[in-house]
């Protein structure tokens, strides 16, 4: 019998040949030297050597209120608008084009995207137990996805380098979303109806009585005015304690507002300047473990405002005595 000879194993790293990797190499360096030496880091160090100017970035100007494309019906249309349209769009079609040809064995794109869901429903099923992880699934893959790929597509190369003419000068089309105050104030303000919708519709009137429970106080003042007086004014101090705590309960609710907005958008906004100071500084290659910093910020960004939304819903639908007894 013949035996087939084994095919001789090819050398390399990472399934790549050595030739290709010392080719990669030379240009990371190549492209390392020459972002050094065309940014203000290197000029300041070597002076200007003639370089070709497009090889350095403009000097970046971070705003923080987002600049006015158009107006449409009066309402001012701002290209951090137009950049959470972009996101919305992509998810559309991304959506689509991933459930338009369902397969009993999925493919690549469907099988990521089925594993996606599968682990947000995982972990939904995991904070709020399976009947109310299912009910806040569709809001919460909603808040995450959406938060998610703001962060992401803003990370493009070239995301906000597309300009627009407007009456006030030319400014970026485009945006990072979560990088304008008024889109995590937005999603925060979602997040908070959310919490007391399906607290209302879960509990009913039982639910506001954490915030203004007057039961113990007004039987304490019927005990007080039967005469029973000792066990009346342990009654009256107990019930101005509940007091204090629904109005303790109150502000919480309205604080996380405030905390949910300036989270995402301190986030977003400092990762944002942190990576366009780098690429002005040091452009090309220097800007890359920055990139991958963003990408896992965004990702943890999005998940911790989903994942508080789902515990803050998972509160709110378990009655106050159950809670009290944990």
């Amino acid at each position: 019998m013949n035996e087939k000879t084994p095919a001789p194993k090819k050398g390399g790293c990472l399934g790549c040949s050595f030739p290709l990797l010392i080719g990669l190499s030379i240009v990371f360096l190549g492209l390392l030297v020459i972002g050094f030496i065309s940014g203000p880091l290197g000029q300041s160090f070597l002076g200007d050597i003639g370089l070709p100017e497009w090889l350095s970035l403009p000097q970046p100007h971070p705003r923080l209120p987002a600049e006015t494309i158009f107006h449409t019906l009066g309402f001012p249309i701002t290209n951090s608008i137009i950049a959470t349209w972009v996101t919305v769009v992509f998810l559309v079609i991304f959506s689509w084009a991933v459930t338009r040809r369902m397969k009993l064995v999925p493919g690549r794109l469907q099988a990521i995207f089925e594993a996606l869901l599968g682990w947000l429903l995982s972990f939904c099923e995991s904070v709020a137990g399976e009947r109310n992880g299912r009910r806040f699934f569709p809001i919460i893959a909603t808040i995450f996805l959406f938060v998610l790929f703001n962060a992401w597509l803003s990370l493009i190369p070239g995301f906000v380098s597309i300009t627009a003419h407007t009456a006030e000068g030319e400014t970026e089309l485009l945006r990072g979303a979560n990088t304008d105050l008024n889109t995590p104030l937005a999603l925060a303000l979602v997040s908070f109806i959310f919490v007391e919708y399906y607290g209302l519709r879960s509990l009913g009137f039982r639910y506001l009585k954490k915030f203004a429970n007057f039961g113990l106080l007004f039987s304490s003042f019927g005990l007080l005015f039967r005469g029973r007086v000792k066990s009346a004014f342990g009654g009256l101090f107990l019930g101005f304690v509940n007091i204090f705590v629904g109005i303790v309960e109150t502000l919480s609710e309205f604080i996380r507002i405030v905390s949910f907005t300036f989270r995402l958008f301190g986030n977003m906004t400092a990762g944002e300047i942190l990576l366009l100071l780098v690429m002005y500084l040091v452009p090309f290659v220097v800007a890359l473990p920055f990139y991958g910093l963003e990408l896992l910020v965004g990702f943890i960004q999005a998940l911790i405002f989903g994942g508080l939304t789902l515990v803050f819903a998972s509160m709110a639908v378990t009655p106050h005595e159950e809670e009290s007894e944990h």
